[in-house]
């Protein structure tokens, strides 16, 4: 078991604290508001910092962070009280936000300069697979830091990978949310499409969900987007940030994404809709609108 140091306990770190906890480590939190950080205490029994300089100096082997962007990540590691000025020499710092892979390589040559090895870790699998511990994890970074940090990552995970070095868990995580958005924007269509023709959307998607038009997205949120509720999962907010990431970093290694580039303009016609905050599923909700429901 191992001293650990969580930062950041929004829907997605909150309970992936809680399953570090309840496999027995001992967990030190952090959350920008406190009153999150008492709710969690309250709930799993651990302790809680009220700095993340304080949570890292508690003797943690293992820092972990799941923040919102690049400049939330930079302020809690490299702010007057941030994480690495606690940073014990040997620590591994593991970041499960999804930012840029450029943030990333800073960070990590930052976390060197503490005698500290820096794994980024961005994940996959929504508040659902964060509370059932069933997440995927792709991770970038030194093997040996990997191979120590693994056995912790796997009280919450579904898989957990090293792609490459440094790096390379976001650069995969961009691959992911690619994939995502033309999916959704396929699913929406294929769902509004069996509304405006008259069929029963459920009746149609037990059909096609046993072939190839079958997926996770079909499989765990066609219900929902057939009922108009998009509570369920990753905020388009979040999602437009990532694919900003996804855009800047094609254009910068010279991968073309226009169906991504599409997909982000979709998302952008839901926020100005008041859905910033529905999931990304709700991109269905735009077709309706487009139809005059």
């Amino acid at each position: 078991m191992a001293a650990v140091a969580f930062l950041g306990l929004g829907v997605m770190g909150f309970p992936m604290a809680g399953h570090l906890k309840a496999a027995g480590h001992d967990v030190t939190v952090y959350n920008r508001t406190s009153a999150k950080a008492d709710d969690w205490v309250a709930k799993h029994q651990g302790k809680r910092a009220d700095t993340p300089a304080a949570a890292a100096a508690e003797g943690a082997e293992f820092v972990f962070t799941c923040v919102g962007n690049d400049d939330d990540l930079r302020g809690i590691c490299t702010g007057p009280d941030g994480a690495f000025q606690g940073l014990s020499e040997g620590a591994i710092f593991v970041d499960h936000t999804t930012v840029s892979a450029m943030v990333t390589r800073e960070l990590a040559e930052a976390a060197g300069e503490k005698g500290a090895a820096f794994v980024d870790a961005p994940i996959s699998g929504g508040q659902a697979g964060a509370e059932k511990g069933a997440l995927s994890i792709m991770c970038g970074g030194p093997q040996e830091a990997f191979d120590r940090a693994l056995p912790v990552m796997e009280c919450y995970a579904k898989i957990c990978r090293r792609i490459g070095e440094t790096g390379a868990g976001q650069t995969t995580k961009m691959c992911n949310q690619i994939a995502i958005a033309g999916l959704v924007q396929g699913l929406s269509e294929a769902l509004h499409f069996a509304e405006k023709a008259g069929l029963d959307g459920r009746a149609v998607v037990e059909v096609i969900s046993q072939g190839a038009a079958g997926s996770w997205q079909m499989e765990n949120r066609y219900e929902t987007m057939l009922d108009g509720q998009f509570d369920h999962g990753f905020a388009t907010d979040w999602m437009r940030k990532d694919l900003g990431i996804c855009l800047a970093t094609g254009d910068e290694i010279g991968a073309p994404l226009p169906v991504t580039a599409l997909v982000d303009q979709f998302y952008k016609d839901v926020q100005s809709m008041g859905g910033g905050r529905w999931d990304t599923s709700s991109l269905i909700a735009r077709l309706r609108k487009l139809s005059g429901e």
